[in-house]
């Protein structure tokens, strides 16, 4: 028995796809008013549009890069009770500009090496090192769950320096504009064929 998807079914996945009507009728090779007239049930599509619509949804399903799947993990992160010295030598140790601040796997702020160069420049000097992180500390980066797509990923790097990836509260994993570049880079070498 063929197992015909509803209009609740089409738009829910549509919505988990983050997908607008417009992008969907573009994959489906349809258009954007039958898709909103089959996601509101006023209209009965025929199985070959339904087949055409749920197909588009698969493949893009199929091709969606999640969080999970380009986050670091484990977190490098550091407690609020921390040095500063501590936190700069985690993060030169690691190559990182940043690190969240962690109390049992629970984000609980952040600390950037922008942070920690002001607090050298506006008089702390030597000081510095004897200071506590939450003496610096920002506020908490951005958390999403391992299923996000990346282009809400994307949005979110737009204005912070990284973003953390959660479940049940606890920080399982991180990204940062260099992960997505490095995705960018990926994408980029798979369509030019590995040239430079």
């Amino acid at each position: 028995m063929l197992n015909i998807p509803t209009p609740e079914d089409i738009k829910r996945k549509r919505k988990e796809l983050n997908l607008t009507q417009v992008e969907l009728a573009k994959l489906a090779g349809v258009s954007q008013p039958l898709i909103a007239r089959i996601e509101a049930g006023n209209v009965d599509p025929r199985l070959s549009t339904l087949k055409k619509i749920v197909d588009a949804l698969n493949e893009l399903q199929g091709k969606k890069v999640m969080a999970k799947d380009i986050m670091h993990a484990p977190v490098v992160g550091i407690s609020r009770g921390d040095s500063l010295n501590k936190a700069m030598r985690l993060m030169e140790e690691h190559g990182i500009s940043q690190l969240p601040v962690l109390e049992d796997d629970n984000p609980v702020g952040s600390i950037s090496v922008d942070a920690v160069s002001r607090c050298i420049l506006e008089e702390r000097g030597d000081d510095v090192m004897h200071m506590r992180v939450e003496d610096v500390m920002e506020e908490v980066f951005p958390s999403i769950p391992p299923t996000m797509d990346t282009e809400v990923v994307f949005h979110l790097l737009e204005v912070r320096n990284a973003v953390l990836v959660c479940e049940r509260g606890k920080a399982v994993g991180i990204l940062t504009k260099h992960d997505l570049m490095k995705l960018a880079l990926e994408k980029g070498s798979k369509t030019n064929g590995e040239e430079d």
